[in-house]
């Protein structure tokens, strides 16, 4: 995990490449095997910690770096080194740094706060939770809210014989669905907001969906939770957890800090400034720029005011940061020809999908990128997904916050929305199961958990498809 990914090897030799002007890649004129490795990484990520899990643990990093290569190398003998090294300082600079930066700081703060007490998990207690937690985590990142309520849930339900349910929902609710209302929600979100999406523009939008489908799945589940409850002999003899007094906060000042993530990415979407710097051909603006440098500082100050105890209570290191760091390098560079032939809409290789979310008028059609971005995203990451339809969809932020808001709105429901899908469609719903079953609870395995979204999830979708994405 200490070691850098060897992708950026190649792509630092490539910078003294760039000319002062970056130089556009024509989409048209790549042939659509220049997305297998894009293609061959984000199959690598959805099947080999399956396959092979101990060999995905040990080199994953690897694996990114591979599929990088086989993007770069061939490239820049194609097409020269300047585009290519132009192509991966765009990439880099305006979209993997910030969105990196962002992540490590709401993975910072997240883990400096523990809530201590014992909590009794009733199904009110039980649904209270998982519906703060879908309010968090608009604010703190899935990511972030899912690491701060899985464990005192898990203490809370572990004196019940059914339990896995529990975190079945919570995966749908305060993992995926909560996150759908700000850029600091989910990535996919956030790297919109990159492209010039408006930070309040999604809750204006797709707020209903929203309401819909979490209050949707908070009854579903209150109904549920009940019905165990109420069996004879839910209750185990013991509480493994005993009860102490109150409910309170160890590392509280990283709510202050939490706060400091939020105004520094609100202030970098209101803040209008023509001052920005060229960086080998990539413009960067001040307030991105002052964004960028708060985040790292608040990064920095949260490890430095949390008590150590914190962090190890919370059982709190770098490595799923660094996994997401070294996979998200590869998934930005191995994007790039895929975003270049999608912009070239029909005339590029990959016409037929654009005719595929595009009415016989030559409209999109919203309900068909809500499908067709939420199938990619419960198997692939949601991130790059929502990234290939917003640029299927013309990829100006303008056009599409305004004449085609539907569509954005599908787009973005649909890659927040149904990473829920499988374990696989978002991060944190990995880890989610991971911290669950390190605490004794036996969850589903890859196809069980699908018969829960199937049976749960794909008919709220349906609904939500005829009354909003028609």
């Amino acid at each position: 995990m200490r070691n850098p990914l060897p992708a950026t090897a190649l792509a630092a030799a490539l910078f003294a490449c760039v000319p002062a002007q970056a130089a556009e890649i024509d989409g048209a004129r790549l042939a659509a095997s220049w997305g297998i490795p894009f293609a061959g990484l984000l199959l690598s990520i959805a099947l080999m910690p399956l396959l092979a899990p101990h060999f995905w643990h040990r080199h994953f990093g690897k694996v990114a770096a591979a599929w990088s290569i086989a993007f770069l190398a061939p490239f820049a003998l194609a097409f020269g080194a300047p585009l290519a090294a132009a192509s991966v300082v765009h990439a880099l600079v305006a979209e993997y740094i910030p969105f990196v930066i962002l992540l490590a700081a709401l993975f910072a703060v997240s883990g400096g706060i523990f809530i201590r007490g014992n909590l009794h998990g009733s199904p009110g207690l039980n649904t209270a939770v998982l519906a703060i937690g879908a309010v968090l985590a608009s604010f703190m990142g899935t990511t972030g809210a899912s690491m701060l309520l899985v464990r005192p849930l898990i203490r809370a339900n572990d004196n019940r014989r059914h339990r896995a349910h529990v975190f079945v929902f919570f995966i749908f609710i305060v993992s995926n669905a909560g996150g759908s209302l700000t850029p600091l929600g989910d990535p996919p979100l956030f790297l919109g907001f990159l492209k010039g999406v408006e930070f309040f523009w999604t809750v204006r939008q797709i707020f209903p969906e929203t309401l819909f489908l979490v209050g949707a799945l908070l009854a579903i589940f209150f109904a549920l939770d009940s019905y165990y409850w109420h069996r004879r002999e839910e209750l185990l003899p013991r509480d493994p957890t005993p009860d102490t007094r109150g409910i309170g906060f160890d590392g509280a000042r990283n709510f202050w800090l939490l706060g400091a993530v939020v105004a520094l990415v609100l202030m970098s979407g209101l803040w209008k400034s023509p001052i920005a710097f060229d960086v080998f051909g990539t413009p960067v603006g001040l307030p991105g720029l002052v964004r960028d440098a708060g985040l790292i500082l608040v990064t920095l100050v949260s490890l430095k005011v949390t008590p150590r105890r914190v962090h190890e209570t919370n059982q709190f290191d770098w490595a799923p940061m660094a996994e997401v760091a070294k996979l998200f390098a590869g998934i930005f560079l191995t994007i790039i020809p895929v975003i270049a032939m999608l912009r070239a809409g029909t005339s590029g290789p990959f016409g037929p999908i654009v005719a595929a979310v595009t009415r016989p008028d030559g409209s999109p059609d919203p309900a068909m990128y809500f499908w067709a971005t939420g199938a990619l995203s419960s198997f692939l990451d949601n991130a790059p997904t929502y990234l290939v339809f917003f640029n299927t969809a013309g990829g100006d932020a303008a056009t599409l916050m305004t004449t085609h808001a539907a569509t954005l709105a599908a787009i973005s429901a649909g890659a927040v929305f149904m990473g829920a899908n499988t374990y696989i469609g978002n991060a944190p719903n990995l880890m989610v199961k991971a911290v669950a079953e390190s605490r004794g609870v036996k969850m589903p395995g890859f196809f069980g958990y699908m018969a829960w979204s199937g049976a749960v999830l794909v008919p709220l979708f349906v609904a939500m498809t005829f009354i909003w994405f028609r």
